[in-house]
């Protein structure tokens, strides 16, 4: 329980996926100061949401179809604006520009220690003043990374916003002889390796490679797929499921269904489902 002087953060969650959102909610739900209000996994049920529970804190993730974070943050009234902490999988170009405009950010997948520096920093200068400044921030931010001086919220508004986003999708070129396909890595659910050869399983289709898992791993999206075995590369996105085994391994099942093994040399990687 929260002492009588310490203040309750009503907090709301905004991302996507819901193993992120499922991840960060583990981590809240025994902090004393911190009261789940709701969950969204878009920018309009976000927008509605925050009209309906009136949060002190907003997780909200900056990468989201259709109504993105930063458009939601458009939206809002600024004289009732919550406290938003960004949640990003942003290179570290553009986690410095988060860092040098003052903007609370969390870098995806979610670390234990960050998460409560942010939160410790959210307690310290929770205020009508923060609220109020959270927009200039969000301008200097936008500066920062288009490269162009916006002066107003009036002038970002019209911008097309979704653009200081690199919203394109990781993709995957699997060739076979002289033809190439280009798979996005979200649609591929699992990866297993067959020596030189990869079977990448997407969307119920089966694509051969002729490459070895060390290359593989290279071309990559880390935010999206992780090596968890030897022979085996996972969409951390599509776990539904983890069980543990009596060895020190684990068994992930993904959301179709299909099961694939976490071997000891990669417990490091559980953190990534927790």
């Amino acid at each position: 329980m929260a002492s009588n002087e310490q203040k309750i953060l009503k907090t709301l969650i905004v991302d996507d996926e819901s193993l992120a959102r499922r991840g960060l909610v583990h981590r809240l739900k025994n902090i004393a100061d911190i009261e789940i209000v709701g969950e969204a996994c878009n920018g309009r049920e976000a927008l509605q949401l925050i009209r309906e529970k009136n949060p002190d804190l907003v997780f909200l993730d900056i990468q989201m179809p259709g109504v993105g974070g930063f458009e939601v943050v458009q939206q809002l009234d600024v004289k009732t604006m919550p406290v938003i902490l960004f949640l990003t999988a942003y290179d570290e170009y553009a986690v410095r520009a988060f860092e040098v405009n003052a903007l609370d950010y969390i870098l995806k997948p979610i670390d234990e220690e960050r998460l409560n520096q942010v939160l410790e920093k959210v307690r310290t200068n929770l205020s009508e003043k923060r609220a109020l400044e959270q927009k200039q921030l969000l301008l200097k931010l936008a500066s920062t990374i288009s490269g162009e001086t916006i002066s107003s919220m009036e002038e970002l508004e019209g911008k097309d916003v979704t653009g200081l986003v690199n919203k394109e999708p990781s993709r995957l070129a699997i060739k076979d002889g002289g033809h190439t396909t280009w798979v996005n890595q979200e649609d591929i659910e699992w990866i297993d390796a067959a020596g030189d050869y990869m079977c990448v399983q997407a969307q119920g289709v089966t694509y051969i490679m002729r490459k070895t898992m060390k290359n593989l791993e290279n071309e990559l999206d880390g935010n999206i797929l992780q090596r968890i075995h030897r022979s085996t590369i996972v969409n951390i996105h599509q776990v539904r499921e983890m069980e543990s085994h009596i060895n020190g391994e684990y068994f992930l099942t993904l959301e179709s269904g299909h099961r694939v093994k976490l071997s000891r040399t990669y417990k490091d990687k559980l953190k990534l489902f927790k």
